[in-house]
């Protein structure tokens, strides 16, 4: 509900999102407007620039005093006083809301993401546990609605950064995130943009995380036209988060067209005659669809319900990548690898994201033995650190087979063939080998180099930061060592495929054929003049398109 620093004399309909929309029924709506009204004036008197922060603080608690007080004859609190009254709900919600408000009055940065979320507890998620309760749905709808509103609470601050920290000197964005690239100076200056870029996509991947949440909510409500209005929010939320992934919100105002907004009020009713389709697999093809990745031909030549369980593995090693990349500190990182710890652990029970269901699912029917799960997230931990080395031929054997050999292994289980998980291991092992080359430049702005330090020392390099290693000219003759072991590996998987059922493994085939063309184009170009990141031609997708549907 916090609206921007100059957000006085604001309505509902300059909102970003739905409030009181026509959707909600006549007496509904009357109920949500007087919550609206009492949050707005409070949000004014928080957000007011000439108040100092003790008078914001006085005005404040003289409201919490009057929300209190069952006789106030303030207009916007009598209201909600009725509305409490008819509904059993508002006093409550209003009350927490006013405790983000009087937070906004003096604190104006929070450190962490821990930190922003509990602020969003109390600035966000009363608004929907309100919506429900009015409606009278079940306490299953609270998680995903909280999801929705942190989203949009998140979102709105997204869009408000300019404006937040001129007028009002706030910060939504966690600082210790905003330090990792050099501090506020760096992030509002105009002219940095890549660096402000990684901040801003790192949040929106954590927004991806609650999108995902949220998503089951029309799922979870009986009320069709409460149904409706959000299956239209979340319409709008997903659409700004995709905009907010190409505009930078400090240089324009990032918005949904209000064309976006009516073909979200569309969909809200148009799905809200029939919402029980299975958002758990359409969220988890949609995120394999999104990435643009050379596994999609690879994992589409299997059938239905083997697609479903590779979709859902190649997700989940997604949103850990993206962890691991992301512009968090290295201990934010590692935190939300340990939640994915939690939901792997969960699969078997009651996970509570999209992927973790669709896991489940997997796992029942292909037996997927989950400690490679944990074997990855291990592998991922390696990447969360602000510098990455290996010390040894021993760690890098270690780390191929965390982050690659694991993927093999649970994919050869859902192919039906688990006696071959070795097979499956030393493969992915030799896929990582080539990301290592095709990656070099890419893992050294993120100061990482995979080529052990014990081969550093043996071709006559101490360790420098990557930049400097890698640009060295001996530093070629080691990436020429690594690509004559991936030349290797793949010469031992074509011997292992002459005793294995080719037609079973022939995702893996396939992707097998990707990366040596890509190494074999890596090994043309040479080690001195890398260039650009190297991706394969429309004709090597057409090459293996025509491979999945042929015989392999």
């Amino acid at each position: 509900m916090r609206g921007s620093s100059d957000s006085a004399g604001k309505q509902p309909s300059d909102e970003g999102f739905p409030v009181a929309s026509l959707i909600l029924a006549r007496s509904h709506r009357s109920a949500v407007l007087a919550f609206y009204n009492f949050a707005r004036f409070a949000d004014d008197i928080a957000d007011s620039p000439h108040f100092s922060s003790q008078e914001k603080l006085e005005r404040l608690t003289d409201l919490e005093a009057a929300l209190i007080d069952t006789g106030s004859p303030q207009p916007k609190v009598s209201a909600l006083h009725a509305v409490n009254e008819r509904f059993g709900t508002g006093v409550a919600e209003a009350y927490a809301l006013l405790q983000a408000f009087k937070q906004d009055a003096f604190h104006s940065r929070y450190n962490d993401w821990d930190d922003l979320i509990d602020y969003c507890r109390l600035s966000a998620n009363p608004v929907g546990r309100f919506l429900l309760r009015i409606h009278k749905e079940s306490h299953t709808a609270n998680g995903p609605a909280d999801a929705l509103c942190t989203t949009l609470q998140i979102l709105n601050h997204l869009q408000d950064l300019s404006s937040d920290k001129k007028r009002l000197n706030r910060v939504y964005i966690p600082a210790t995130w905003i330090s990792k690239i050099g501090g506020e100076a760096i992030f509002f200056d105009p002219s940095q943009l890549a660096p402000r870029r990684q901040i801003i996509d790192a949040v929106l991947d954590r927004i991806t995380d609650l999108l995902h949440v949220a998503a089951s909510l029309p799922n979870h409500l009986s009320n069709p036209r409460l149904r409706a209005q959000s299956i239209a929010t979340l319409d709008l939320a997903r659409s700004l988060h995709r905009k907010l992934r190409v505009h930078d919100p400090l240089i324009q105002r990032v918005s949904a067209s209000k064309l976006q907004a009516g073909f979200a009020f569309l969909k809200g009713l148009a799905g809200s005659l029939n919402y029980t389709f299975n958002r758990d697999a359409s969220l988890v093809a949609a995120t394999v669809a999104g990435s643009h990745s050379s596994f999609q031909v690879a994992m589409r030549s299997l059938d239905q319900e083997r697609r479903r369980a590779i979709y859902a593995v190649y997700s989940v090693c997604r949103r850990m990548d993206d962890i691991a990349d992301g512009g968090m500190p290295a201990h934010e990182k590692r935190r939300f690898l340990d939640e994915w710890r939690r939901e792997i652990d969960a699969i078997h029970k009651s996970p509570r994201s999209p992927v973790g269901r669709e896991l489940q699912r997997a796992a029942a029917n292909f037996n997927l033995p989950t400690y490679e799960f944990h074997t990855l997230l291990d592998g991922m931990e390696t990447d969360c650190s602000d510098q990455v080395r290996l010390e040894s031929e021993d760690d890098l054997e270690r780390y191929t087979r965390q982050v690659a050999g694991s993927v093999g292994a649970l994919s050869i289980y859902i192919f039906g063939l688990p006696q071959e998980t070795r097979f499956a291991i030393e493969l992915g092992k030799t896929l990582q080998l080539v990301n290592i080359l095709r990656d070099i430049d890419e893992d050294a702005k993120l100061d990482r180099v995979y080529v052990p330090l014990s081969r550093l020392s043996q071709a006559g390099l101490a360790d420098a930061p990557a930049h400097v290693l890698i640009a060295d000219p001996r530093f070629c003759s080691l990436c020429e060592g690594l690509a004559a072991e991936a030349s290797c590996g793949f010469a031992r998987a074509d011997e292992a495929l002459s005793r294995i059922d080719r037609t079973a493994v022939k995702p893996a085939i396939l992707m097998m054929e990707n990366y040596r063309r890509i190494l074999g184009r890596l090994q043309a170009r040479g080690w001195r003049t890398r260039g650009d990141k190297l991706r394969l031609k429309t004709f090597d997708r057409l090459y293996l398109l025509g491979r999945a549907m042929g015989a392999a």
